[in-house]
């Protein structure tokens, strides 16, 4: 076990302890148009809106906020300077759904070699979990990875995502191209944006 230091304290305390633990990874791709079945419609309060001005404030916060029951940290001891030069790039972009004002959910998108987009980012807040936004914004990303000029999309999540992530992923006409059994470095505990917020939704997830 190892442990690493945080830039906030709020998650979890000063620091975190990392642990072995094997993790089935599912890598996910969808190489026509033809192959998207959207969803059903966006719920009325959703619209989308792109972050054109690099933040890594706010995709710090989105980072958090959506990650932190799913064990997303490897970002988490990014300084400033880090999260900059990972923004300020014209093959990344970052959009955000909003609902009646608030922040539901985000999406990146990561330009790559061949033609290739990935969905590198993708989750709602725990607030919004169980209102039927994560088909809408799933769409978003595949219609914008499209428009984009992609020739193939993927994505890749792993057992410690929503237990409904896969599912949505496939009713959308992605297919399963690789899966590999992985032993990571993880904290022993879910992290949380705040000490208390939510963990009992971590334990029961929606």
């Amino acid at each position: 076990m190892e442990s690493i230091e945080l830039w906030s304290p709020a998650l979890a305390g000063p620091s975190i302890t990392l642990m072995l633990r094997s993790v089935t990874t599912t890598y996910l791709e969808m190489t026509d148009p033809a192959d998207f079945r959207p969803a059903r419609s966006s719920p009325a309060g959703f619209h989308l809106t792109r972050v054109e001005a690099p933040s890594p404030e706010y995709s710090r916060f989105l980072y958090t906020a959506v990650g932190s029951r799913w064990w997303w940290y490897m970002r988490l001891p990014w300084d400033y300077a880090r999260w900059l030069a990972y923004l300020d790039r014209d093959g990344l972009e970052t959009w955000v759904a909003y609902v009646s004002g608030a922040p539901a959910g985000y999406f990146e998108l990561e330009k790559q070699e061949g033609g290739n987009v990935e969905i590198a980012s993708f989750g709602l807040l725990p607030h919004f979990i169980g209102q039927r936004l994560g088909g809408p914004l799933l769409d978003a990303a595949i219609r914008r990875a499209w428009d984009w000029g992609a020739t193939r999309v993927w994505l890749h999540t792993c057992e410690l995502d929503h237990p409904r992530a896969l599912q949505n992923y496939l009713s959308r006409g992605f297919r399963v191209y690789r899966t590999e059994q992985l032993t990571e470095d993880l904290p022993d505990v879910p992290l949380q944006p705040w000490p208390g917020a939510g963990f009992d939704l971590v334990k029961n997830p929606a």
